[in-house]
């Protein structure tokens, strides 16, 4: 008896062996289209790793690493990156799928023994990614700096990053940047109309919104592809408050949940007219948005969106915000008309407020912080409604600090008024993930308190140093560059600065034939 089974045993064994590169093929054939993570990525300059802020653990941990997936099913008509596969090799610190009649460069990227001298555009794609991602691998190896280009410009572009101590990995970023300005391209569909797709607010609190979509729109960016066959990334260019404001506010009982069935039926367009959704799941599309709204554009769908960029103002790891595939968007506070925001040259010996606070309550963070200061303390000023005769932008450049606590969304416009101000922030939130942080250090030019530790900020502050609060007062004036909005874009500026986000979770994924 026990002989039969372990013969029964045996035999199946065999005949799983024999069936299961059959069962790899048909799959294979059914989808053709894989899509790989690249472990290479972010940019820290010790050991690759991103430092964990021991007050907020998430803030600064970016797991650009997830996991191989096989194109292998469908939700809801599209295809989804659901079942991992096994048959992968780690080679320069990203992962390829085996296979027989394959063979890796020595720039890491595959090359099939069998394929046809010419190459479609998507393997041409994925072979100038990996090109960028050894390159890359190797600033960040020698630190030292990789460029063909030796004009005036690049010179003092590369001396402005890599004297700055505000980068996890100087060096790895500008070569990044680089990589990006010589190859990113970027289409942005054409379907739907106005005005909830094409166009957005471009003043106030969601004025980075309004202003991403109108750049992608205006025909002048480099980044713009001339054809979908060149694009390494999607844009859908919908706004989230102009939805809210057409859709929502004239039928203010319609439950939340349209917003997702209105960014799912325009994905059913584009994927049903274009085969590049469906070929990726969705991994190399993105879209933006600074409305408070912006992260139910998945509510009730997460595995149509499971592989989506989304890039949002509304940041918070704790309503599902995804570190490895969503960017968090600035919030910028813009005046009707203008650009730039106050910028008061006031220096440090001359910024006679220890800390500055002024706005209403709003969530409850900031009714924490109203009942232990305000108007309690003549160096940490905080206000709910500002004294008749006081200005907000004048205090802020009077202030040595500036508390930024979350209302009820994470995100305020205070952090980047407080850079402009010269006034170094305070950041007081939970699960918020700042802008750009896979590639700043925010250690280097901000505070960051706990909620539970308001009580105690006075004493915090005091405790820095005058000569760390001098530096990082210094440091201000070199970030301004990556939150100053430009039209047409410019390098290092905020536009450029959320593109190099999405383009580092691009590096991060292969599509493969």
């Amino acid at each position: 008896m026990a002989a039969f089974k372990s013969f029964s045993l045996i035999f199946s064994a065999l005949l799983l062996l024999l069936l299961s590169p059959f069962y790899f093929l048909a799959s294979f054939n059914q989808h053709h289209h894989y899509y790989i993570t690249n472990s290479f990525y972010p940019l820290d300059e010790h050991h690759h790793q991103i430092h964990l802020n021991l007050q907020n653990p998430q803030l600064f941990s970016h797991p650009l690493i997830s996991s191989i997936h096989d194109s292998n099913s469908s939700s809801n008509g599209f295809l989804s990156i659901s079942s991992k596969i096994s048959n992968t090799t780690s080679i320069n610190g990203f992962t390829i799928i085996n296979s027989s009649n394959s063979a890796t460069t020595d720039d890491g990227f595959i090359r099939d023994k069998t394929q046809k001298k010419k190459k479609n555009s998507l393997e041409k794609i994925e072979e100038g990614l990996a090109r960028a991602r050894a390159r890359i691998r190797e600033a960040i190896r020698t630190r030292t700096r990789i460029l063909n280009s030796t004009s005036r410009k690049d010179k003092e572009d590369f001396m402005f990053i890599s004297r700055g101590s505000i980068y996890r990995n100087p060096n790895a970023f500008y070569q990044s940047h680089i990589e990006m300005e010589r190859r990113f391209k970027v289409w942005t569909y054409s379907e739907g109309e106005l005005p909830l797709v094409h166009e957005g607010p471009v003043n106030n609190i969601y004025s980075t919104e309004g202003q991403f979509i109108d750049e992608m729109e205006s025909e002048k960016s480099p980044f713009l592809a001339q054809h979908p066959d060149q694009a390494h990334v999607f844009f859908l260019p919908i706004s989230v408050a102009r939805v809210r404001r057409f859709v929502f506010k004239p039928e203010p009982f319609l439950p939340r949940n349209r917003l997702n069935r209105f960014v799912t039926d325009y994905i059913k367009v584009i994927s049903s007219k274009y085969p590049y959704w469906n070929r990726s799941g969705g991994a190399d599309h993105f879209m933006v948005s600074c409305h408070d709204w912006g992260p139910n554009i998945s509510d009730g769908n997460p595995e149509l969106f499971k592989n989506f960029i989304r890039v949002l103002c509304n940041a918070n790891t704790s309503e599902g915000f995804r570190l490895e595939r969503d960017v968090s968007l600035p919030e910028v506070n813009l005046p009707f008309g203008r650009l730039t925001l106050p910028q008061p040259n006031v220096p440090p010996s001359k910024r006679s407020i220890l800390a500055f606070f002024a706005g209403r309550v709003h969530g409850k963070i900031r009714k924490i912080l109203l009942k232990h200061w305000k108007e309690k303390d003549n160096e940490i000023r905080v206000y709910e409604n500002l004294p008749e005769g006081l200005n907000y932008a004048k205090l802020m450049g009077l202030s040595k600090f500036c508390l930024c606590p979350s209302g009820w969304e994470v995100a305020s416009p205070r952090v980047v008024e407080s850079i402009f101000a010269g006034c170094v922030p305070v950041l007081i939130s939970n699960s918020y993930v700042l802008p750009f942080s896979d590639v700043l250090d925010w250690n280097q030019f901000s505070i960051q308190i706990p909620v539970q530790k308001i009580p105690e900020i006075k004493v915090i502050l005091k405790s820095i140093s005058n000569s760390e609060y001098l530096k990082m007062q210094m440091r201000l004036k070199q970030v301004r560059r990556h939150f100053t909005l430009n039209r047409p874009a410019k390098r290092f500026d905020l536009f450029q600065m959320v593109l190099h986000s999405v383009w580092l979770r691009r590096l991060n994924i292969g599509l493969i034939s």
